[in-house]
């Protein structure tokens, strides 16, 4: 179980450091599944980069899987509901997005999650072209890291709307595609990667906000904007044995 802990602890590390713009002060959250019954998702208020095993959270799926069967929820009811979640008292009290993260961690072949606020990436989001952003792809290295194409979540109020909106939009996307998506793009709001692993994750994370470098750099450069690979093109890579071989390796 400390290994566990130790890759996530790794993971908000990685995706705090100030340089990389990804998350700063106590923007983010993280989350690693424990067992069948259980997850740890970085503690409310806490900072990615300093995270500490004091400062994270250990919470019952159930607890926070049943929240979104209720249509609505007052915030008093949802920070009681946070704090009736954790397996243990002292802890503190889980992040807001914690619903959300037991949403993600139950799908099949997901542990990890990581929700950043990356600069680039939100230039784009909080620009209008987040559909495109999450529609369409640039270059081979974005669809091996950050799957085939997103999906886009509305900007929605954080916390249980958002849970709610995340969990029936993943499934429809799980319905339509046969796969989860590795990347989620939430309108004015930031990014979301799943993984089976700690390095999926952070590599995922880093490989949109590069790409959004390079789309915001094509709008600026480019004679028409943006210059897509088509959806062939796309298909091709995501179909590609030795794309499969590379991204075993980086996750």
């Amino acid at each position: 179980m400390e290994a566990i802990y130790e890759k996530l602890l790794w993971l908000s590390h990685e995706l705090g450091k100030e340089e990389r713009g990804l998350a700063i002060l106590g923007e983010g959250n993280t989350s690693v599944q424990l067992d069948a019954e259980t997850f740890a998702v970085k503690a409310s208020g806490c900072t990615l980069a300093t995270l500490s095993k004091d400062t994270i959270a250990v919470c019952e799926f159930e607890s926070l899987l049943d929240l979104l069967d209720n249509e609505d929820m007052s915030d008093h009811d949802v920070d009681q509901a946070l704090m009736d979640a954790r397996i243990d008292s002292s802890m503190k009290k889980p992040s807001v997005e914690a619903m959300f993260h037991a949403s993600l961690l139950s799908l099949p072949e997901i542990s990890f999650v990581g929700h950043t606020h990356p600069i680039t990436v939100n230039q784009l989001l909080c620009g209008g072209w987040a559909q495109s952003f999450a529609d369409q792809r640039l270059f081979p290295d974005q669809i091996v890291c950050c799957g085939d194409r997103s999906l886009v979540i509305p900007y929605t109020d954080p916390g249980f709307v958002l849970a709610k909106e995340v969990h029936v939009r993943v499934r429809a996307f799980i319905d339509e595609f046969g796969q989860p998506p590795v990347t989620i793009v939430i309108e004015n709001h930031g990014l979301i990667a799943l993984g089976k692993t700690e390095k999926q994750v952070l590599s995922a994370t880093l490989m949109a906000e590069k790409s959004a470098k390079i789309f915001t750099g094509a709008l600026q450069c480019g004679k028409k904007g943006p210059v897509f690979l088509s959806r062939e093109q796309v298909q091709r890579i995501a179909g590609r044995p030795d794309e499969h071989y590379r991204q075993k390796m980086l996750s």
